[in-house]
């Protein structure tokens, strides 16, 4: 058997598995051009904050998933502390000064 032979395509059949791999290749390819998208969907629904793809994917390019990440925890923190104000920390919790 010649190993070139295992490249060749052969028929119909052959044709088909060769046109479900490009279209397999092809929702892979969406798939990862994406993410932004959905992150930004999954952003909005979740907790109100508005991002566009081509921030999340500039924040991606230069910091990396960590940068993505922070990103994430710093717009939450803003958006809660929009929402509710700042942390009130009543007398009576807060602990006793060392003397």
């Amino acid at each position: 058997m010649n190993p070139s032979s295992l490249f060749e395509v052969r028929g119909l059949t052959g044709l088909a598995l060769l046109v479900f791999a490009g279209v397999l290749f092809l929702i892979l390819l969406i798939s990862f051009r994406s993410r932004a998208t959905v992150f930004c969907q999954y952003l909005k629904a979740m907790a109100g904050i508005e991002l566009k793809p081509s921030q999340v994917r500039s924040v991606f390019k230069d910091r990396g998933k960590d940068g993505v990440r922070e990103m994430f925890l710093d717009l939450i923190i803003k958006e809660d502390l929009r929402e509710t104000g700042p942390l009130q920390i009543p007398k009576d919790v807060r602990a006793p000064k060392k003397s």
